[in-house]
C-alpha cells in the first residue's frame, strides 16, 4: 500500500488546493472572488492556499485592473497539471488497488 501513496502530492493534500487545482485545470483562469464564491471560504483561506500552490509553482498569476479596480486571476501551470495529473493517476490506482 505504501508505493501506491508516494506517488501522491503533498500539495493536493487538502480539499481547497485539490478543488482549486480541479478548476484551473478545467479552466483556462479563473479570478479571486470566483473563486471565493464558488469554494465557499473566506479571503484568507483562499489567499493561503493559492499561495501554497503558487511556492510550488503549480498555479501562474495574473494580476490586471478591470477599470480601476484590481484583478488578480489564475491558471495552472504547465508544471501544475502535470502533478495533478499524475496525482490524479495515484488515486485511479489507489482504487484498482482496492478492486482486487
Amino acid at each position: 500500500m505504501k508505493s501506491a501513496l508516494e506517488h501522491f502530492d503533498k500539495a493536493f493534500e487538502n480539499r481547497i488546493r485539490l478543488q482549486v487545482m480541479s478548476i484551473l485545470v478545467a479552466n483556462e483562469n479563473y479570478d479571486f472572488n470566483s473563486l471565493k464564491e464558488l469554494l465557499e471560504v473566506t479571503d484568507g483561506n483562499l489567499a493561503s492556499h493559492l499561495k501554497a500552490l503558487e511556492k510550488e509553482e503549480y498555479i501562474n498569476v495574473y494580476k490586471s485592473f478591470l477599470g480601476r479596480k484590481p484583478n488578480t486571476s489564475y491558471a495552472a501551470s504547465d508544471k501544475g497539471r502535470m502533478a495533478f495529473m499524475k496525482h490524479l493517476e495515484a488515486l485511479e490506482n489507489l482504487i484498482r488497488q482496492q478492486k482486487q
